[in-house]
């Protein structure tokens, strides 16, 4: 049998589109993970991204950190957590805000520190307040690539929280756990078919929210 016939007999199936086990409550499930995550990780990176970014303090110590964080093992953190703990969702939540508050916190960073210096100190030359200097002047040009790194920390997310089912959680993950268990393969396959799907559905909602958010003249500049 090839993929595709794997990912036609997964998604032709009824029982797989109804009841706990259906694709909508896992789907549902792994977009709350994500959902979650990204918050949690974009609430602790962002705020530290733009001040470092604002002040021009503090670049080398935001390189070792996310350096760290990068090197931690997502799964490891995982089977650690849940030995300190126990199960539970903050298992599965603290791998994924570790592996997610790098890309945002460095690109923020960044994106502030590129910001053209020029309507910067006109802003303070007019008198304009460091927090006005911040958020109306420098993150508006900051923007497009601040969204790059929320959405490079999405598709991370979204193709790690297959980890949840591990300490039996959600997610769609748990297509891909229970068929290697069961020897089910085109339940495997249309797990990973249903994450990568999952992955370019976030690549979309990025692209949008950028073309909303983002003004014409940044875009042009960019």
């Amino acid at each position: 049998m090839n993929v595709l016939h794997y990912i036609n007999a997964f998604f032709s199936d009824n029982a797989h589109w109804q009841g706990y086990d259906g694709i909508p409550t896992r789907v549902a499930e792994h977009i709350q993970y994500t959902l979650e995550a990204l918050a949690l990780a974009a609430a602790i990176g962002l705020p530290v991204g733009l001040v470092t970014g604002h002040t021009g303090r503090g670049g080398n110590a935001l390189s070792l950190i996310a350096t760290a964080g990068r090197a931690l093992p997502t799964f490891g953190l995982l089977v650690l957590m849940t030995l300190l703990f126990g199960f539970g969702l903050v298992n599965v939540m603290t791998p994924l805000v570790v592996l997610a508050v790098p890309p945002i916190l460095v690109t923020t960073y960044e994106a502030m520190r590129s910001v053209d210096p020029s309507p910067v100190d006109a802003a303070r030359g007019m008198g304009m307040s460091e927090a006005g200097v911040l958020f109306q002047v420098e993150l508006p040009a900051a923007l497009p690539l601040i969204l790059g790194g929320l959405r490079s920390a999405a598709i991370q997310i979204v193709s790690t929280a297959t980890i949840a089912a591990y300490v039996s959680l959600g997610g769609l993950g748990r297509y891909i756990v229970d068929g290697l268990y069961q020897r089910n393969y085109e339940k495997v396959v249309g797990g990973a078919t249903l994450v990568a799907v999952l992955a370019l559905v976030t690549l979309a909602v990025f692209w949008a929210a950028s073309r909303l958010t983002v003004s014409r003249g940044v875009r042009a500049s960019g």
